[in-house]
């Protein structure tokens, strides 16, 4: 049995795609800390889910901070592919807790590294951002295009995850594959993004603050489209290469994960108008610091090993929606 091991496996990606490789047969060992960025309530309600699915599901409560206690997991499986989707999340509360983004996106992912290093790992797959293009204005962002400006501590150091992966990679000839994920959505999602705020506060009837006065757009992809490019990019291990312009060579790959059709905040709050049946109380404000007018993925590489984008807006939300309403009648939200 194909051996995975999931970093964050209680969070929202994470546990969408552990579900998926217990459907296709392999032994996942999941790892969370089960942090309270959110209330982790919701993590234990996904892993939960995880535990009534058939396969072998083995998780374990882990800082991967904790050198120590992610090493003893290396020696005790022998992981076919790690991935790494273990984060501190959110472009805004790192304006406010830098230190927890130091802790787990940088010397957390170093400890993933030095694992994957020490035990031969023949495929790392570990979460980027869209974040890593910053202001840039020239759109679809590409996957050439500079990612050395970031506007917030969070995209900074997910650019840094890409140039550490890359390192090892050069290095030790260790297989990684970094994914900038565009602003994921979907049933079981995560609380502190704006299509769950904005389905709560249009449900309970209250203001609804809409930054950038409604001109953002948002590359919105839906999870299970972002699974299945997950898990057809497991398959394609990186071969090596020089960097562009460089005579660095690596066994290292960056592909956009997006659903390459952005969407106005204000369509993507007409949509969940119509699905709650009920009017927003908008409210039109500035932007914020952090964030970016549009996010817009080129994902012509990502295509070109097979995938495509099938869920429209329309389609995505109606799925959260209808899992939001269940789960909070039910009381778990």
């Amino acid at each position: 049995m194909r051996t995975a091991l999931v970093t964050g496996a209680a969070g929202f990606i994470g546990y969408h795609l552990t579900a998926q490789l217990l459907q296709q047969g392999w032994r996942v060992v999941g790892v969370d800390n089960l942090n309270d960025y959110y209330d982790p309530a919701l993590k234990q309600a996904r892993l939960q889910e995880l535990e009534k699915l058939q396969g072998d599901f083995q998780f374990f409560q882990r800082d991967i901070a904790d050198q120590q206690g992610l090493y003893e997991l290396f020696d005790r499986f022998n992981f076919e592919r790690v991935f790494h989707l273990a984060a501190q999340a959110g472009v805004r509360y790192s304006l406010k807790k830098p230190d927890a983004y130091v802790h787990s996106n940088l010397v957390g992912f170093a400890n993933v590294l030095e694992a994957c290093r020490h035990a031969e790992t023949p495929h790392l797959l570990y979460a980027s951002s869209s974040s890593v293009y910053g202001l840039n204005t020239s759109t679809p962002f590409s996957e050439q295009d500079r990612t050395d400006a970031p506007i917030s501590l969070y995209a900074a150091t997910k650019k840094s995850n890409e140039l550490m992966a890359f390192t090892y990679s050069h290095l030790y000839d260790l297989p990684a594959t970094g994914m900038r994920f565009f602003t994921v959505y979907g049933p079981w999602g995560r609380p502190d993004m704006a299509y769950w705020t904005f389905t709560e506060k249009i449900e309970k009837g209250e203001p609804l603050p809409i930054f950038g006065k409604g001109k953002p757009k948002r590359d919105f992809t839906f999870v299970d489209d972002i699974i299945q490019a997950v898990l057809l990019l497991s398959e394609h291990v990186p071969e090596e290469k020089p960097a562009p312009g460089s005579q660095a060579r690596a066994r290292h790959e960056v592909y956009n994960l997006g659903n390459h059709r952005p969407v106005s905040l204000l369509h993507f709050v007409e949509v969940l108008e119509r699905l709650l049946g009920k009017k927003a109380q908008k409210q039109m404000l500035p932007m914020q610091p952090g964030d970016v007018l549009e996010t817009y993925a080129d994902v012509e590489k990502l295509c070109k090993l097979g995938w495509k984008a099938n869920t429209e807006i329309d389609e995505g939300l109606e799925g959260f929606v209808g899992w939001w309403k269940d789960y909070k009648y039910k009381g778990v939200l």
